[in-house]
């Protein structure tokens, strides 16, 4: 369940990176989805269209109008895209909905750790948020994949 955790924080960092981490993981064999209401993750396609998505995430969270991940939509979408990431993991073993809430625990504290982190950094550095965005992507992206390697 620990991993899950992981996952829902790294949803708090960027929303659909966990989305693109299970369904790589389902593709490549590491998360067994197989004969699951939620194998289509692990579908040819899929990987590549949540990678595409999470991609897009990365490009629209440096843009200046892109809301505050605080906001009920951007918050709410973290807590369901971690509680539906927690879901994927727990499938397998039959405990879909206990990961699901242990992903939705998860990106709350990564929305608000990560915004009050992520401000502060950039405060820190004399207000440039570029570079901290771009370390939050490494981060979350890099987290999101090594949580998806310790499954396998």
């Amino acid at each position: 369940m620990f991993i899950t955790l992981i996952v829902g924080i790294v949803a708090g960092l960027r929303a659909l990176t966990p989305l693109a981490a299970v369904s790589w993981a389902a593709r490549l064999g590491i998360l067994h989805l197989n004969g699951t209401w939620i194998a289509f993750l692990g579908y040819r396609w899929s990987p590549w269209i949540f990678s595409l998505l999470a991609l897009a995430e990365i490009v629209n969270d440096k843009l200046p109008q892109t809301p505050s991940r605080k906001v009920p939509v951007q918050f709410a979408t973290r807590i369901i895209t971690g509680a539906f990431a927690g879901m994927a993991i727990g499938t397998p073993e039959g405990l879909g909905i206990a990961f699901a809430v242990v992903g939705a625990i998860g990106a709350v504290i990564g929305t608000l750790v990560g915004a009050w982190t992520r401000a502060s950094l950039v405060k820190a550095i004399g207000g440039r948020d570029l570079p901290i965005a771009l370390l939050e992507d490494c981060i979350a992206v890099g987290t999101a994949a090594l949580a998806m390697s310790v499954l396998g």
